[in-house]
């Protein structure tokens, strides 16, 4: 789930010296928080204020974050997972103390003064959109696929040999799989309707591979809700009562999350996806 609050990369800088990487922007930062956590090349985490808005950074040594080595070790899998971790760290710690509106993944500047530019030139936009998410959290509920009984043919009573015998059970199990898929997914459909509408704001992600889920069986449901959180508790409780109402769906409450799926991408701007940790 990949969210921004700003947009210039570092393009054309040397590769010595430091830039500085955009976490998140928020009203205002705990100084508390700040200290007690490290940023991108192990320091502490800062401020920077302007328009009445703080957006919370870290350096960003350009050998290593500058436009070319970006482009390298994003395509480093251990690389990004590093960086991702090391930026959820932070955008968590602040969503934690309030309303927090997380920058994309890689979102490099090339000093605080453009920083505190954006800030000021997305002012109306990042006000509006602290002031949305203010006392509301995402939750993530992921369905998966809980497969029935096999049916058996009656290979028994039929004649035909063992080879049809074969045939038919096989003939048999794929039915039952491509049916129970289909149930599990209109399942899924009607939970993600009724979550929808107990939630502020709904998305329903395309469901992940079951080599990136780690899941026996497949994801029907990939859904992010923004919930009060004055309402979790009833949230969570609507997900126990759709998990006993749809037996063929397995269904797992996560989060809270940083608003990721709340956040919209400035039109035409790319983003490197900042997903949830497994």
């Amino acid at each position: 789930m990949s969210t921004t609050a700003g947009t210039a990369p570092v393009a054309g800088a040397p590769t010595a010296g430091s830039g500085v990487w955009l976490h998140g922007v928020v009203v205002d930062a705990d100084p508390a928080t700040l200290t007690g956590i490290a940023g991108m090349d192990g320091s502490p985490i800062r401020a920077i204020r302007a328009a009445g808005l703080t957006a919370v950074v870290s350096a960003a040594p350009l050998a290593e974050y500058g436009e070319e080595a970006l482009r390298r070790n994003l395509e480093d899998l251990a690389w990004l997972e590093r960086a991702a971790r090391t930026h959820h760290t932070v955008v968590d710690a602040l969503s934690r103390s309030g309303a927090v509106v997380p920058a994309r993944l890689a979102t490099v500047h090339r000093d605080d003064g453009r920083v505190a530019r954006v800030l000021t030139e997305r002012r109306a936009e990042l006000v509006a959109t602290l002031a949305r998410l203010t006392d509301r959290e995402e939750w993530g509920v992921k369905g998966y696929v809980v497969p029935g009984a096999v049916p058996r043919g009656a290979e028994a009573s039929v004649g035909g040999g063992a080879g049809a015998a074969y045939l038919r059970r096989r003939r048999a199990q794929l039915t039952a799989r491509e049916e129970g898929q289909r149930i599990a997914a209109a399942a899924a459909a009607a939970a993600h309707t009724a979550l929808a509408g107990y939630a502020v704001a709904a998305r329903r992600h395309a469901p992940q591979d079951r080599r990136l889920s780690g899941a026996a069986t497949a994801m029907v449901l990939n859904g992010a809700y923004l919930v009060e959180r004055a309402a979790v508790a009833g949230f969570s409780a609507l997900v126990g009562a759709l998990a006993d109402r749809h037996p063929e769906l397995r269904l797992e409450l996560t989060g809270p999350w940083p608003p990721y799926s709340f956040v919209t991408e400035p039109a035409g701007e790319p983003a490197h996806q900042v997903r949830e940790p497994a």
